[in-house]
């Protein structure tokens, strides 16, 4: 496969691509050749890839942008990436179609132990009334899934078309994200003792809420159901940020590793769990975090939860993560409801 830069007029003294992909300096550098930068890259086992391109200016500056050859791009919560659509990929159907009208509430609720508020969005069917029960989907990072991975209108539509039954979404904001989402005491806490109360009061929630995440919004949501065993009946675990030394050593200056490392050993450690949930896990084939997924996939089916690790040919993204939706988060969904 071969990725081409022009650069007729020598603006560049070099070009490297930035991607997930394991690659050494020398793999990932662009060699200059008749007025343009080349890269010949293997396939990679993906059905697309996200990249940016680091380029160096003549003066020293270096910079990233996308690839001005490329028309296909994708948002992120660092900022637009150029992509690779490769053979294999499809966007999934469910983009193109119609969903039922929704409509969305605001709350802030106070989280006691915490010293801060946690926003809320609640989506809704446009015609439910408040005080119609409903499952409740509750989605860490939720206003980012929603902007990026379209969390809502995949609901809209599984709605209109009878995959699932009419439910709602609590789309959880991130606030103090590294300090919250990294196996915190105190914020699992609150999503229990008052997120999750406010809203039952706000909108009638029929049995127990399914939690979703992805990296750390997903151990977290791990973390929660864990501490308070009842207070979540499925959870939807995507890349999950599940670190364990002797594969994610390198994360080791994030400031709440050494927490997160206790939570997740502890975790592998522990016998069957007094409420296994149903669990289902994605994560890109070949993202880093696939080895611990791997590792606690396998830990909680041992300890009694019907748990399920599918390996999507992607990587850590929320492209990867909108595309999982379907299948997954609907049978998951359609179990837990």
């Amino acid at each position: 496969m071969l990725l081409r830069l022009a650069d007729p007029d020598e603006r560049y003294a070099a070009v490297r691509l930035c991607s997930d992909l394991p690659l050494s300096n020398g793999r990932r550098t662009y060699a200059h050749h008749d007025g343009e930068w080349r890269l010949e890259l293997a396939p990679p086992p993906l059905a697309r890839l996200e990249y940016q391109l680091e380029v160096v200016h003549s003066g020293g500056d270096t910079e990233r942008l996308c690839d001005p050859g490329n028309p296909h791009r994708a948002p992120g919560a660092f900022g637009e990436k150029s992509v690779l659509l490769l053979p294999g990929y499809a966007t999934p159907r469910w983009l193109e179609e119609e969903g039922v009208p929704g409509r969305t509430d605001e709350l802030a609720v106070r989280g006691r132990g915490l010293g801060a508020t946690i926003q809320v969005r609640v989506w809704s069917p446009a015609d439910a009334d408040p005080a119609e029960p409903l499952p409740l989907l509750a989605a860490h990072d939720g206003p980012e899934y929603d902007e990026l991975a379209a969390l809502t209108r995949f609901a809209a539509v599984a709605i209109r078309t009878g995959e699932l039954p009419p439910h709602r979404v609590a789309l959880l904001a991130p606030g103090e994200r590294n300090e919250w989402y990294s196996a915190s005491a105190r914020y699992a806490d609150a999503v229990v003792h008052d997120v999750l109360p406010a809203l039952g009061a706000a909108v009638s929630v029929r049995g127990a809420p399914t939690g979703m995440g992805t990296s750390l919004g997903a151990l977290a949501m791990l973390h929660v159901q864990r501490r308070h065993p009842r207070a979540l009946g499925a959870l939807f675990l995507q890349s999950g940020s599940f670190f364990m030394p002797r594969f994610d050593a390198h994360e080791a200056r994030f400031r709440r590793y050494k927490r997160v490392v206790r939570f997740v050993g502890a975790t592998l450690r522990s016998g069957a769990h007094v409420n296994p949930v149903p669990v289902t896990l994605t994560c890109g084939s070949a993202e880093e975090n696939v080895h611990n997924n791997r590792v606690m996939a396998r830990a909680l089916s041992a300890q009694g939860y019907p748990a399920a690790l599918h390996e999507v040919p992607d990587m850590h993204n929320y492209t990867a993560w909108r595309d999982a939706f379907e299948p997954h988060l609907t049978r998951l969904l359609a179990r837990a409801w």
